[in-house]
């Protein structure tokens, strides 16, 4: 359907009067800082026939989603009855804000998944880990099947231990555990683990392949490079004169053991499973080093 034939069509369903008494709508015309865009504005038309375009074509008769999508879900019902003449049904559940007042699930890299092909489970188990302390009792009411005794004891815990809480462990653990079983749960300790201690051992090559997946840099290397080309690759170093320095200062490790040679050549030794290997400049600067 082109765009002339859409607003022919289906525009004729909607009215601008209903449109801006939406909630949605209306709170976003009444900030000074940005107002809201036509594109902002025309979404309930585009999400309302799509709900009618999913009952006409699979006979969908229900729609789910946050609180905030109620204004686009009955825009949806209404054209499925003028357009079919069928009763759908819209159900809403409380949107789930964090503290800082972003939606949950949402990060600087876009949604956390639970399909371990689009979030593995070592990213969705750090997604946890990294939950504000304002938020991470309310999550585990949330989210975990601990009673509320036992959350509350954890809670009394971390305050009276005058150290970093434990929350954020346990409630990482209980949905890495429940979404990726037993064995999913297990990797995301392994691999947190590992580069924590910086001792590769116990990693797997899937536990390498799930940093590749979760955006870790990557450098492709031929056979016979070098560690201050990788770590100009990578993007650890901006010449090679800076990555003797870094290799000299004592700032750089590979596979978990420092490396001070500014002359060091790869060998087969160092790389797992014949094809990876972890570079790392101070304590957080990650690359990931592939040979095809």
């Amino acid at each position: 359907m082109n765009v002339l034939t859409f607003l022919r069509d289906i525009g004729k369903h909607f009215s601008v009067n209903q449109m801006i008494n939406k909630e949605a709508v209306k709170q976003r015309l009444n900030r000074d800082d940005s107002g809201i865009s036509f594109t902002e504005f025309s979404y309930n038309l585009l999400q309302g026939y799509d709900f009618a375009e999913l009952y006409n074509r699979h006979k969908v008769v229900l729609q789910i989603g946050g609180s905030d999508q109620w204004g686009n879900i009955t825009s949806g019902i209404d054209l499925t009855r003028r357009l079919h003449q069928q009763q759908a049904f819209g159900l809403t559940v409380p949107l789930i804000t964090k503290s800082d007042g972003t939606k949950f699930g949402k990060t600087e890299g876009g949604a956390v998944w639970l399909d371990p092909k689009k979030t593995s489970p070592y990213k969705f188990y750090q997604f946890w880990i990294n939950t504000a302390d304002a938020d991470v009792y309310r999550f585990l009411k949330f989210f975990t099947f601990l009673s509320l005794e036992e959350i509350n004891a954890l809670e009394e815990e971390d305050k009276a231990s005058g150290k970093a809480p434990r929350a954020q462990y346990v409630l990482a653990e209980q949905v890495t555990g429940m979404v990726h079983g037993e064995e999913g749960l297990a990797a995301a300790r392994r691999i947190t683990e590992s580069l924590f201690s910086g001792a590769l051992n116990d990693m797997t090559e899937a536990d390498l392949a799930q940093l590749e997946q979760d955006g870790m840099p990557v450098v492709n290397l031929e056979a016979d490079a070098d560690l201050q080309q990788a770590l100009v690759a990578g993007g650890l170093a901006p010449s090679r004169g800076q990555a003797r320095t870094m290799i000299s200062s004592n700032a750089i490790t590979l596979n978990g053991e420092k490396q001070t040679d500014p002359e060091f050549r790869f060998s087969d030794s160092d790389r797992l499973f014949g094809r990876y290997a972890l570079m790392r400049r101070g304590k957080k600067n990650y690359s990931l080093l592939i040979w095809n």
